[in-house]
């Protein structure tokens, strides 16, 4: 997986450094937290920008970073005003993820991680899938996992399970088999974030989440297409 940062890529990606943060209301908000994660930042970040769907903003929460995180995010911001740097302290992920929601504008807030990849429809399949249906408070998609070299058992088997999870019934059916949604795959209505959000709970803050807003009566679908690239690294 590579990237290019180059002003004929960032063209290529759909980067508007002219756009004012307030000519339109985006369609949808990109909540991404980051710490130390200036290995993979920048693809990330380009992922974003050449999303098909360029009525977004990118929420990105540095949760004191020591490394250059927030420099290579500055600069996103500088030339792309999608972009926006909330820099704050060293508090963790539960804080950084309820930072960034409070910070969302648009009617769907998705999540990204610092070191995952977005395919260029990912947004705009998944905004699509929420118009279509709106008795669903939210979407996943599938997920291709890298690099391949080093995958545990256990983890290809997560993975493929997830992507035979192919619409609402299925992951109704099959929540407490494991978080039947990939963190960063995620987008949900505002309200539903407003609602429910992120807890210190003693385990993984994104299932607590899917279970308590499954608990409500809610539906949560699945874009049965691989429009993420999930990186498991050592980390």
């Amino acid at each position: 997986m590579t990237c290019g940062d180059s002003p004929r890529d960032r063209a290529a990606q759909g980067v508007s450094p002219r756009r004012t943060h307030n000519e339109e209301r985006p369609r949808i908000s990109v909540q991404l937290p980051m710490r130390d994660a200036a290995a993979t930042r920048a693809c990330a970040l380009a992922s974003i920008a050449r999303q098909s769907e360029a009525r977004f903003e990118c929420v990105i929460v540095d949760d004191g970073s020591q490394d250059d995180s927030r420099a290579i995010a500055e600069r996103f911001a500088a030339r792309d005003a999608r972009f926006r740097l909330i820099a704050a302290p060293r508090d963790g992920l539960v804080a950084a993820l309820s930072r960034g929601s409070a910070e969302c504008r648009a009617p769907l807030v998705a999540r990204h991680d610092a070191d995952d990849i977005m395919r260029r429809g990912r947004l705009a399949k998944q905004c699509g899938a929420l118009d279509a249906n709106p008795a669903l408070a939210g979407v996943g998609c599938h997920v291709h996992v890298f690099p391949q070299r080093g995958l545990t058992d256990g983890m290809r088997a997560y993975a493929a399970w997830l992507n035979s999870l192919a619409c609402a019934e299925d992951v109704c059916r099959d929540a407490f088999v494991e978080c039947p949604l990939a963190h960063p795959t995620l987008v949900l209505r505002r309200e539903v974030f407003g609602e429910f959000g992120y807890r210190e709970c003693g385990w993984p803050e994104d299932y607590d989440l899917v279970l308590r807003v499954l608990a409500s009566g809610r539906a949560l679908g699945v874009v049965p297409e691989k429009l993420l690239a999930w990186r498991d690294g050592p980390a």
